[in-house]
């Protein structure tokens, strides 16, 4: 099987794709995996190391061929505030609990999730649900989902309360560090 080596990022090239695959936000965070593009091209993604692919990058396959990523269309809410100040706050605590964000002009989006929709509401926010391409913050996050890039400074968080979230991205573990920080909840 073919294999594609190579991501091009967004803009980076300009020939015609031969294929297209549509992944969703998991899938456009991996090394290693077989694909199938929308004309039925397989090929086995092969990276030296976990990249996170946007829509509108390419994959390079051995022969030269380019792989258009687009980004699947998910089942999203859109967070809104009365001002930009109570955005950044709820954006805060989105971030407190380590959830992939995407960032739009006038809110933040994230993955469908009742015990968040419940919290945001709590806090004054509106709430869209919504289906597009779901392209969070953070190369850095993706990249430390994958290998504790963001994590290898060695700390440990204490967040002083028992309702810290966790979803599946979240796979570093906060009690085995050298030293720690308080984040002060008010």
């Amino acid at each position: 099987m073919i294999r594609a080596t190579k991501v091009l990022g967004q803009h980076r090239w300009m020939q015609s794709a031969a294929d297209t695959v549509v992944l969703d936000f998991d899938d456009r965070h991996r090394r290693r995996m077989a694909m199938t593009g929308t004309r039925g091209l397989e090929f086995l993604l092969d990276l030296e190391n976990a990249v996170a692919l946007r829509g509108g990058d390419a994959l390079v396959l051995e022969d030269g061929r380019l792989i258009e990523v687009v980004a699947a269309a998910e089942s999203l809410i859109e967070i809104r505030g009365a001002d930009p100040l109570h955005l950044v706050r709820i954006a805060w605590h989105l971030g407190n609990r380590h959830l992939p964000t995407q960032i739009m002009p006038k809110g933040l989006r994230i993955r469908r999730d009742h015990v968040i929709e419940a919290m945001v509401k709590g806090l004054g926010a509106r709430i869209l649900e919504i289906e597009a391409p779901f392209d969070p913050e953070g190369g850095a996050y993706a990249q430390a989902s994958h290998d504790h890039a963001a994590h290898e400074h060695g700390h440990h968080h204490y967040h002083g309360d028992d309702h810290h979230h966790h979803d599946e991205h979240c796979d570093h573990d906060h009690h085995h560090h050298d030293h720690s920080h308080a984040h002060d909840h008010k």
